[in-house]
């Protein structure tokens, strides 16, 4: 009895539920509590809450919980069904788990506290649990959080994909550019990827955003010029992206002249590719009097740079009529640049210039977003090598496990509003 009352103290029973016995199993250091009811009791129906008669019970079911010293511990239980008039049989909830959880209430809350605290291999070693009952549970949190996050009004938006895995395995992802908040995942890069972000959006938020970040990926502009209101003036292709295209011209057309010289036993742009990915203020000091030799040798490779340079001087101006006049002069150069690479890049660039310009209307970049794809490369090898560790291969890295640790390590929001989980009402 005294072992009765401690636990149900413990576990803070309200009627009609009470303990019926209680088994200690040293050899297996495990406890086993087993609650029951007095029989004829009413029963609220989890849909309406309408006192009903029990109809019958299930078979019994059992909830792992907060352990007992060093013993596990586990709650045993028949639930009661009703049989309510508008809502058919339903299962009755009880005050200390969420319905279809396998853990209780207070179970849960620890084992969100240690994950958050610690990676999922040591969550799995501290809660004794395996790693798929780990991420169940954080995904049980974030879903949640989900639930009750409210759909705010997003005016500036971040749209990017991210390589997870070989073989073009890619994620869409969606920001909040001023919160610096992840408003949606989905898989792939289609356009129907984005399709599923703008569906859940109302016609009034819609209409609010005003602009939004994103790459001269198609699929993404086509899905933003469908859903959103005045899309051709919203939105703004992210220069990050555009000198990346630049960067890699650059790049190209040193390979290809490298090529040549080596054939003639010219070994003068060998281990220099990455100088010339840099921007004039960024060269280390130990590189800048061998670069500055390179730029007077007449290269290829030293006009296109000298190029990328001019492109990069684009987004500092602060009235677009200027910004357009820099642009007309660094477009003559490059197409007249006999440097195919370099053509290439800027005829793809006037084919989308309105909406390289709509910068200077709104003055936004995807570094947000470039922000969250770093943390979701770190997450990627957080989780391989967590995997490694429990296996002899990492395993694949879903999106409801990346929206899982995004939400945690961008915003916290998911975990934290929800490491209490509540009971039933």
């Amino acid at each position: 009895m005294r072992a009765n009352t401690f636990f149900k103290d413990l576990l803070g029973l309200i009627p009609p539920w009470k303990i019926e016995r209680v088994l200690s199993l040293p050899g297996e250091k495990r406890v086993e509590v087993f609650l029951n009811h007095p029989p004829g009791k009413a029963f609220p129906c989890p849909e309406c809450g309408t006192p009903l008669p029990i109809r019958d019970h299930v078979a019994e079911r059992s909830w792992r919980h907060l352990d007992t010293g060093s013993f596990l511990t586990v709650l045993r239980a028949r639930l009661p069904r009703v049989a309510c008039l508008f809502h058919g049989i339903r299962q009755v909830r009880v005050p200390w788990a969420l319905p279809h959880a396998r853990y209780t209430l207070a179970f849960e809350k620890w084992a969100i506290d240690v994950l958050r605290e610690t990676d999922v291999l040591g969550a799995t070693r501290l809660l004794r649990l395996s790693w798929d009952e780990a991420w169940h549970l954080m995904e049980r949190a974030v879903g949640r959080g989900q639930r009750r996050k409210q759909r705010t009004q997003v005016p500036r938006l971040g749209v990017d994909e991210k390589a997870i895995a070989k073989g073009h395995t890619y994620l869409t992802l969606v920001c909040d550019l001023d919160r610096g908040h992840v408003e949606y995942l989905a898989d792939d890069r289609k356009k129907a990827s984005l399709d599923g972000y703008y569906q859940t959006l109302s016609e009034q938020q819609l209409a609010g955003i005003e602009a939004v970040a994103m790459d001269m990926w198609e699929p993404f502009i086509t899905s933003t010029m469908e859903y959103v209101p005045g899309a051709a003036g919203k939105i703004v292709f992210d220069r990050y992206h555009i000198m990346t295209h630049m960067g890699k011209a650059v790049d190209a057309v040193r390979k290809r002249e490298h090529r040549l010289l080596s054939a003639e036993g010219d070994a003068t742009l060998k281990g220099t590719k990455y100088l010339w990915l840099y921007g004039q203020e960024n060269l280390p000091e130990q590189h800048r009097e061998w670069f500055a030799e390179l730029k007077q040798m007449h290269l290829k490779t030293a006009r296109a740079w000298a190029i990328k340079e001019y492109l990069r001087e684009l987004w500092r101006y602060q009235i677009q009529g200027w910004a357009e006049h820099h642009w007309q002069r660094w477009y003559n150069w490059a197409i007249r640049s006999r440097l195919p690479e370099v053509r290439q890049v800027a005829q793809m660039l006037q084919r989308h210039l309105p909406n390289v310009l709509t910068y200077f209307d709104h003055r936004i970049t995807n570094a947000v977003s470039e922000g969250l794809n770093s943390k979701i490369q770190t997450i990627k090898k957080t989780l391989t090598d967590s995997a490694i560790a429990i296996t002899s291969r990492p395993r694949s890295i879903s999106t409801v496990a990346v929206w899982n640790y995004i939400q945690d390590r961008t915003s916290k929001v998911a975990l934290r509003e929800n490491r209490h989980p509540k009971g039933p009402s």
